[in-house]
Formats: structure tokens, sequence, C-alpha cells
């Protein structure tokens, strides 16, 4: 399988992260990448997923009991790779677990989560967010028997408001019930403010950032705002190559 990306895999600090981090979004350098990615069965399969699968070891899979069950993922800008990162994590999860698996997209304002997966978006969390219906109704299985899809959904500019509401954040726990991972797509941070509200309902976020796009001092106010809105942040995965092949660093907080 081809490295098209690699993982940090040593644990560090938000100042050893950023310190990494390039102030002129020069390139920065990675370890060797982990291995032994399962299969997959669906179109989303790719080069490059053993470094997906480290991730999701990191991230879901190495805590036990203790690891997170609903996470957000944005990036600073457009552009990262973000709903690429989402869709993949979500059905490498998928894939490692036996429970549900649950992948949201929360962009209303630019939703692409559903292109990723090859499926319409007729229905979904806008929907929801405005229906009474039980959220299970907005979900659709994909080609894992254990992962679903709640795409952004029709009523996307009605909904909008709502995406940092109680609504929302009910919806959220009514989801925790269904499924035993969720995974949410949200916009850029420099578009709105989503992923705090978000991330304040989840149980933490994972920054997307851009090597050659991303800047240090973006990387460190998206981080402030986040903590500053009770969100908390489990990490950052910098994409080193162009959408929609990334490369990835990845370090936790």
């Amino acid at each position: 399988m081809s490295k098209n990306y690699e993982l940090l895999r040593n644990l560090g600090k938000e100042q050893e992260l950023l310190k990494n981090l390039p102030a002129d979004g020069s390139q920065a350098h990675a370890m060797p990448p982990a291995t032994g990615t399962p299969a997959l069965t669906s179109n989303l399969a790719q080069p490059g997923l053993e470094q997906i699968n480290a991730l999701v070891q990191q991230v879901f899979l190495a805590s036990g009991a203790d690891a997170p069950r609903a996470v957000v993922l944005a990036s600073t800008e457009a552009g990262t790779g973000c709903t690429w990162v989402t869709a993949h994590v979500a059905e490498m999860l998928a894939s490692r677990v036996a429970g549900g698996v649950c992948v949201i997209d929360g962009n209303l304002r630019d939703p692409a989560l559903h292109q990723q997966f090859g499926v319409e978006n007729n229905i979904g969390l806008s929907n929801a967010l405005l229906q009474l219906e039980p959220i299970r109704t907005f979900a659709r299985p994909l080609s894992l028997s254990n992962l679903s899809i709640i795409s952004s959904g029709s009523a996307t500019a009605a909904a909008q408001s709502l995406i940092t509401s109680d609504r929302m954040r009910l919806r959220i726990n009514e989801l925790r019930s269904e499924f035993d991972f969720i995974l949410i797509d949200t916009c850029a941070l420099n578009v709105g403010n989503d992923a705090i509200g978000l991330g304040s309902f989840s149980d933490g976020v994972l920054m997307v950032l851009k090597a050659n796009a991303s800047r240090k001092e973006s990387a460190r106010q998206a981080i402030q705002d986040l903590q500053g809105g009770k969100a908390k942040v489990l990490g950052v995965v910098l994409n080193q190559r162009s959408f929609p092949i990334p490369n990835n660093l990845y370090k936790k907080f």
C-alpha cells in the first residue's frame, strides 16, 4: 500500500504542536507510518489508509472506556481535506469495532460528506433539527453493516440557526443511545463558529490543518476559540498533500 501520508505518533502538548507547525506554511516532517490496515469494502478504499488506521487506534481504541465517543472534525479554513478525513476515519473505525458508527455532515453551509460516500442528500441533519421523528429515521446505512450516515439534508438554510442550539445537543444525546461512535464533519472556523458549539456538545474536536496553507497563529487562535467555548481539543491532523490524498501529521494534546 502506498505511503501517501504519515502520522506523527509521539504524543505532545499544544506548544510542541504549534512549534512544529511552520509559520510560513512550509512542509513539516513526519515519522514513518504504521502498518496493518484492515480490508475495506466501500468505494472509499484508497492507498495510504494504514495511517487512518493508526489515527483511529490512537484516538478511539487506545483509551478503552475513556475513549471519546462523539468527536467533531474541524479545520481553520476550507480546503484542508477535513471531509475526506472524516469519511475515512468513520469507515476505518467501523471496520475495527462491532458497535454502530454514525458519520454526520454538520456542515450545513457547504455540505459535501454525502459525496464522499456517493449517496444522495435529500434528507438528513437539517431535517432532523426541524422535525420530531427519531434520529435514526434520518440515518441511512452504508456499505459496512455497522456504519451509517446522516447527511446535511435538504432544509439547510432553515436549520442553520439550530446547529449550535439545544435542539442539536439533544439530537447528539439521542445519537449516543443509538450508536457507539459519532463523527461530525463541520464547517471551517474562519467561516463560522459551528465547530465550537458542536464541540461543546461532544467529547472533543480533532483539528485538521494543511501544510502550505494553515498558519501557526491561525491554528493557535482556533484552538483558543474552541477551548474558550468549552470544547476539548483532542489533537491535530496535519495534511501535507493536496486534497484528496492527504499526508498527515497527528499530534495529541
